[in-house]
């Protein structure tokens, strides 16, 4: 018997209620699961929670005014240093934010993974993170030395939404890039996980050196989505880079009082199809450069 989880953004996207935690894999304008993002945010779900080392995924939906809380490590579009409407919204106090060191971010995703309320870490002590956040509190060892370090709390989530190079209908994925950091504790952190895809195959036949690309298990992966190019314009390693010319026009989006709604009415609500076209099909994204740091 096989477990045909291959679905629709439509429908995956169905599944979430408002309210949820929902946590987005990628980093900064990295690996962003950008087509699931647009269908948020042609839907009707709001008071969200996210959490997520941001990029556009958050400004996108803060801009819609469908984020409650933000719970992160960053917001970036990195060569545009400040999500401009992440931004807006934190200066504005239209969300609620709860920020930790990058390393704090991922050890509670680690804790969750772990099914552990908390891990111990020295990340942060002696900051004013400690001082802006009222929930984190320290611990002492139980053994000789005695040391103290920060208990940093299990970041729950409700549902985990990734983008990969490629994965099969039974929730097998693969992640070709070099920077592939993060979404294995996203997926092991939510109680629901959909995985959108460059290329949906019907089953993958691995040898030992592709299964290394594949960085958590199927059992974990509740829906698959065929979405090429959907991390645009974001970028994905090795298909195609960040696209700066359109962050650049979506970054300018945030200057004005309208901005964001027009850029909604051009790129977003026409549909994914219409949006890909717009930004230059398939041959132009995949021409891409990838960024070098």
């Amino acid at each position: 018997m096989t477990f045909d989880k291959q679905t629709s953004a439509r429908d995956a996207v169905a599944d979430l209620r408002d309210g949820m935690t929902l946590g987005i894999g990628g980093w900064g304008p990295r690996r962003k699961p950008m087509a699931l993002v647009r269908e948020i945010l042609r839907s009707p779900l709001k008071d969200l929670t996210l959490v997520s080392y941001g990029g556009p995924d958050v400004g996108m939906l803060c801009a819609a005014g469908k984020v409650r809380k933000l719970i992160f490590a960053f917001v970036t579009l990195d060569a545009i240093a400040l999500e401009p409407h992440y931004r807006r919204a934190r200066e504005s106090g239209a969300i609620e934010v709860e920020e930790y060191d990058e390393g704090m971010f991922e050890w509670g995703l680690r804790a969750t993974a772990m099914r552990m309320s908390f891990l111990p870490t020295r990340a942060g002590l002696g900051s004013d993170v400690l001082a802006r956040n009222p929930r984190l509190k320290t611990v002492a060892s139980p053994y000789a030395d005695g040391e103290v370090y920060v208990a940093m709390p299990a970041l729950e989530l409700d549902a985990a939404l990734l983008h990969v190079n490629a994965a099969d209908r039974l929730g097998n994925t693969l992640l070709r890039g070099h920077d592939v950091f993060f979404d294995h504790l996203f997926a092991r952190a939510a109680k629901h996980v959909i995985v959108s895809a460059e290329s949906v195959h019907e089953r993958f036949a691995l040898d030992a050196d592709t299964a290394r690309q594949n960085f958590f298990e199927r059992y974990l992966v509740h829906a698959v989505v065929h979405a090429p190019q959907g991390a645009h314009p974001t970028y994905l390693g090795p298909d195609y880079g960040w696209d700066m010319e359109h962050l650049k026009r979506y970054n300018a989006s945030a200057a004005t009082a309208d901005g964001w709604r027009a850029y909604f009415d051009e790129f977003v609500a026409p549909g994914e199809a219409a949006y890909l076209a717009k930004v230059g099909g398939a041959a132009r994204i995949g021409q891409l450069e990838l960024p070098v740091f």
